[in-house]
């Protein structure tokens, strides 16, 4: 993925070919409506992909820029209180999850494998906002995922560090 995607041109990270990870300056909501189409289109069908950032880091606006990329038309919202929204006309179909609300590991890893297999049933990404909530052998058995963390910058913008998993 080019580091200047988002046409933001901060990009950084190991110049080493085995380097998993990638980082972007998104300056506003459109750069970052950009990094999620922009993944979207580098994501194997079936990946998950754990959102983490604090509230207002851009995780819901990264999903509605992956969202586009997908073909749904439909408006992306944060699924805080439903907790997982489908999205099965996406090309491949979107299970959009918000654990927020959950603050027990086992209730946020119940529910995590339940849509987990859900997804891979329909051939969909799965997007999880919050997987802090889940339990750390969950998290551990997780490996095989894309990481995006958001974090607000003082300018406003916020500062993106994709790790995409180690094969």
């Amino acid at each position: 993925m080019d580091g200047n995607l988002c046409r933001v041109a901060e990009a950084s990270g190991s110049p080493d070919a085995q380097s998993t990870e990638s980082t972007w300056i998104l300056e506003d909501l459109q750069a970052t409506h950009h990094l999620g189409h922009a993944l979207a289109n580098r994501l194997p069908t079936g990946a998950v992909v754990l959102l983490q950032g604090q509230l207002g880091a851009g995780k819901t606006s990264l999903v509605q820029g992956l969202a586009v990329a997908l073909g749904i038309e439909e408006p992306i919202t944060s699924p805080t209180f439903a907790l997982a929204q489908h999205y099965p006309q996406g090309q491949p179909p979107l299970v959009h999850l918000d654990l927020y609300r959950l603050e027990r590991p086992e209730a946020a890893d119940d529910l995590f494998f339940q849509e987990e297999e859900e997804a891979r049933g329909m051939g969909a990404l799965l997007v999880v906002e919050w997987p802090e909530r889940l339990s750390v052998a969950c998290l551990n058995a997780c490996s095989d995922t894309w990481r995006v963390q958001l974090h607000h910058r003082d300018d406003g913008g916020r500062h993106a560090v994709l790790q995409t998993p180690s094969r």
